[in-house]
C-alpha cells in the first residue's frame, strides 16, 4: 500500500492517523492477465487504485473494442458515474497484464468522505483529475492528429509500447494498427 500512500500524500497533506483510517478500508487483490476488474452492463461498486500492472477500459462498437484508457501503476480506475450514481455502467474494465490493486469499495468510499476530510479533498482532486483527462482526450481527437496524440503519449506513458499491445494503444490513439505502426517507423 506504500504506492497508495504515496499517490495520495503527493496530492493532499495529510497527517499519520488521516492516513492510517484511510489505508484500512483498501483491500488488496490480484487480477490476472486477461481477467476482469468491471464487466459492461454491471453495477460499479469498487474503484482501484493500481499497485502494479495495466489495466484498459473498452467497449465493443459494431462488434469491435473500442479502448478508451490505459490505466497504468500509479493510477486509479473505475466506471465513475456507475460508482457514483450506482448505474449500470457502459466499460469493460480489463487486465492487460497481471495487476495488484488497492480496492475500496463504494459504501467505504462515501463512509470516508463524511470522515475524513482529507480523503473528500483528495477525491475532489481525482474527480477534477478525471475530469481533465476527459477534457483533454475529447480535445485531442477533434484538434490534433494521429501523430501528435500518438507523440503525445509517447512522451508521457513510453512504457505502454513495450507492455501493451499494440491494438489497444491504437484504438485509443483512435487510429489502425497500420497507422500506428508506420508512425513508430517515423519516431
Amino acid at each position: 500500500m506504500e504506492k497508495l500512500k504515496t499517490c495520495i500524500s503527493n496530492q493532499v497533506t495529510i497527517d499519520n492517523s488521516s492516513m492510517d483510517a484511510i489505508i484500512s478500508v483498501f483491500k488488496p487483490m490480484n487480477i490476472s492477465k486477461g481477467n476482469f476488474f468491471l464487466e459492461s452492463g454491471k453495477a460499479c461498486r469498487q474503484m482501484a487504485f493500481i499497485a502494479s500492472g495495466y489495466l484498459r477500459m473498452y467497449d465493443i462498437v459494431d462488434g469491435k473494442e473500442i479502448t478508451l484508457w490505459i490505466g497504468s501503476s500509479g493510477k486509479f480506475i473505475t466506471s465513475l458515474s456507475s460508482f457514483v450514481f450506482e448505474t449500470h455502467n457502459h466499460w469493460n474494465i480489463q487486465a492487460i497484464t497481471d495487476c495488484s490493486l488497492n480496492v475500496i469499495n463504494r459504501e467505504d468510499h462515501f463512509k470516508l468522505n463524511k470522515t475524513e476530510p482529507k480523503w473528500l479533498e483528495f477525491d475532489n482532486l481525482l474527480l477534477a483529475n478525471s475530469f481533465a483527462l476527459l477534457e483533454k482526450s475529447m480535445f485531442s481527437q477533434l484538434h490534433t492528429t494521429a501523430k501528435q496524440r500518438f507523440e503525445s503519449l509517447l512522451e508521457e506513458e513510453p512504457e505502454l509500447f513495450n507492455t501493451v499491445p499494440l491494438q489497444y494503444i491504437a484504438s485509443m490513439l483512435g487510429i489502425t494498427p497500420e497507422s500506428l505502426s508506420r508512425l513508430r517507423k517515423l519516431n
